[in-house]
Formats: C-alpha cells, sequence, structure tokens
C-alpha cells in the first residue's frame, strides 16, 4: 500500500500547504497531490513549489480537466515538473464531478471521449511526437510539438474518473486510476470497473496504481475527529454520487436539506445537522481505527490511500499520526 497526501485550500495559504508537502515527506508518505479546481488556489504553482522544496516524495496534479486546460498546456506542465523534481511527477488526467467544469461554461457530457483524446496527446507530446490532424475533439495543426525535450517520455497519467464508463477507462489507458472513494465503503465498487476495463484492454490489473481518494480525518481523540469532518461532509455531501452514497445506506435526498443550509450561506447550521451515518463519508477516527479502515481499502483493491480533507483538528499532528502509527503497519 502507497500512501498519498492530498492537499486542498481548506488548508491555508500557499506557503503552509507547501510546509505541510514537506512534512509529509518526513513522514514517510509516497506521494504529494493538489486537487485541480477551478477559481481555487492553482495546482500547478502548488505543485512546482513541492517539487523544489522536496526531494524524495512524487507531487503530482489531480483532476487537471481537459476543459480549462487544454492538453498541450498539460503535457508542457507535466514535463516542466518532472523537470524540477528530477522525475518525480505524475498527473491525474480529467475530473471527479462534471459541474466544476460547467460552471466555466463548458458542456462535460463528452468527459470520456475528451478525456481518452487528452491522455493520448499528452503521451505522444512527451515521446517527442509532433500531434497533427483531429485527435477526439481536438485539432493540430503541425506545429504542434515540444520545444523542449522532457526528462523521462512516461511519467505517471492516472485518469480521475467517478461513473462506471469513465472508471473502466482509467483501467484501459491509465497508469492508475484516481477514484474518489466517499465513502470508503464503496471501494469495491469502484474498483471492479477499473480492473474490468483493464482486462477488456488486455492489460495486466497488477500494474495499475488505483489511488483511491478518501477523506481524512485522524486524532488520538475519536470525537475531535468526527467533529472536524463536519463542515466537509455538509459542504461536498451534496455532490456525491448516489451509487455511492448507496453503500452506506444514504441517498442524496438525505443531504438535500444541508445543500439548502450552505446555499443560504448558513454553513454552521449544516455543519451541526451532519448526522452519525455521514460520518462514514470519510476515514476518520484514531490511528487504530484508521490502520483498519485502510486495511479494508487494501482488501478492496485499493493500492494507494490518497488522503484528503481536514487530515484531523490539527493538520500538522494528522500528518505525523499517520507517518509514525498508521503508514508502519503497512511496510
Amino acid at each position: 500500500m502507497k500512501f498519498g497526501l492530498r492537499l486542498i485550500q481548506w488548508h491555508g495559504t500557499p506557503k503552509r500547504l507547501i510546509a505541510l508537502s514537506a512534512l509529509a515527506e518526513e513522514a514517510g508518505f509516497d506521494e504529494v497531490w493538489f486537487p485541480h479546481d477551478p477559481f481555487m488556489l492553482n495546482t500547478w504553482a502548488l505543485a512546482s513549489a513541492t517539487a523544489m522544496r522536496t526531494s524524495r516524495v512524487a507531487v503530482a496534479s489531480i483532476a487537471t480537466n481537459p476543459y480549462t486546460t487544454d492538453p498541450a498546456e498539460i503535457a508542457t506542465f507535466l514535463a516542466t515538473l518532472d523537470l524540477l523534481s528530477g522525475g518525480r511527477a505524475a498527473i491525474g488526467i480529467g475530473l471527479h464531478t462534471d459541474a466544476m467544469v460547467e460552471w466555466t461554461g463548458h458542456d462535460a457530457a463528452d468527459h470520456v471521449e475528451r478525456t481518452r483524446a487528452a491522455v493520448d496527446v499528452v503521451r505522444r507530446l512527451l515521446r517527442g511526437e509532433t500531434v497533427t490532424g483531429p485527435v477526439g475533439p481536438f485539432e493540430w495543426s503541425e506545429e504542434c510539438f515540444l520545444r523542449f525535450e522532457p526528462l523521462r517520455p512516461d511519467p505517471p497519467i492516472l485518469v480521475a474518473a467517478w461513473d462506471r464508463e469513465y472508471l473502466e477507462l482509467s483501467g484501459e489507458i491509465g497508469d492508475g486510476s484516481l477514484p474518489m472513494i466517499t465513502p470508503p465503503a464503496s471501494a469495491a465498487n469502484m474498483v471492479a470497473p477499473i480492473l474490468e476495463g483493464a482486462r477488456r484492454a488486455g492489460r495486466d490489473p497488477v500494474e495499475l496504481d488505483i489511488a483511491g481518494c478518501a477523506w481524512l480525518s485522524i486524532s488520538a481523540e475519536p470525537t475531535a475527529a468526527a467533529d472536524m469532518l463536519r463542515p466537509m461532509v455538509a459542504y461536498f455531501g451534496p455532490y456525491l454520487e448516489e451509487h455511492a452514497l448507496g453503500t452506506i445506506g444514504l441517498t442524496p435526498a438525505d443531504f438535500a436539506p444541508l445543500r439548502e443550509l450552505v446555499d443560504a450561506g448558513r454553513l454552521a447550521e449544516a455543519s451541526a445537522a451532519v448526522t452519525d451515518d455521514m460520518f462514514r463519508l470519510a476515514v476518520v477516527g484514531t490511528p487504530d481505527q484508521v490502520v483498519e479502515q485502510v486495511q479494508a481499502l487494501a482488501d478492496a483493491g485499493v493500492t494507494q490511500v490518497n488522503l484528503g480533507g481536514p487530515l484531523g483538528p490539527d493538520p500538522e499532528e494528522a500528518i505525523r499520526l499517520v507517518g509514525s502509527k498508521v503508514i508502519p503497519h503497512f511496510r
């Protein structure tokens, strides 16, 4: 089992996020990921700064979408980050929800076709090819080639996916997959189509890095860990997929009252309305409890637990707890 840390804007300033990245390296994490969300702190700047601050961990951008970011930009970013980091760059191309892309005026109905084409183009550019003509929805001229030599022709490209067809695509074309496992109980349901896509493409599924993206809240005090999740569950819970929620007996209707409160700017009230069942959306609890939950993810076929969300009441202490109490169990 590999351990990735997914750092969100929630934790503060860019400088603090970079400091948390360096702490993650010291604690024994394998990878540091930054979500690529519209209108939030820019993942490319954060990843580049992290590459210069660290020396061992892989550094990556997750859910870099092929709508607001052209494949040429993705390729040059990935290759440049690989040069900066000395061969530690990776990327997750795709999206975890179509809603954020649609905020920017794009119709994401063709996300499977567009992601397939974007991954193809990025790989070809990194191999030194000139990409011409139509590739899916993209149209390329004879001037479409890199003007510098990448350090590696094949840095890892994972696919960030959520629905069944998309998950199958990630197993078919990705070096790995980045499914959201919110709740963690949905992990097996996410892994199955990934493996199906890989087998259908004639690939050995064991080669895939299935990086399950979970919310984490860890603390020596279980009540404090759960309470820290409340705002995140209230804000993001209404966007989760019905099939995933069903694995813990919840439906989108259960989150409708929370969404009304959040939309009205009453996040504190929405947080207070989070039920005990909703805490099951995350990996949550004491280090021993977290070890049990991560083991369940490993048993479901997850090969990397990609931990994000609030992390815990004290993010620095949460990173240290994972490094000292959780990661050693899997080494």
